[in-house]
């Protein structure tokens, strides 16, 4: 009988990623025009998508800011 194998994952340390906010602003637009994008080819109204879209990207981009300053001021750069 084999013995089961097992994955091993590298140990390398995390990379730190420059510009974090940046980053994390532009993925938020990105899905938020996902949100119109949808909303038009589904034929929804394309005010309230634009509604939903302004607020999820506030309130993500709002919670991923103070989730980075807050990990930050703990000098925890590389938790998750």
């Amino acid at each position: 009988m084999r013995r089961p194998r097992f994955l091993v994952w590298p140990t390398e340390p995390p990379r730190h990623v420059k510009h974090p906010y940046r980053d994390t602003l532009i993925v938020y637009g990105a899905l938020a025009l996902v949100i119109l994008v949808f909303a038009a080819a589904t034929g929804g109204s394309i005010g309230h998508a634009l509604v939903v879209a302004v607020f999820f990207f506030v309130a993500a981009s709002a919670w991923s800011l103070f989730s980075w300053r807050r990990r930050l001021r703990r000098g925890g750069e590389g938790e998750r």
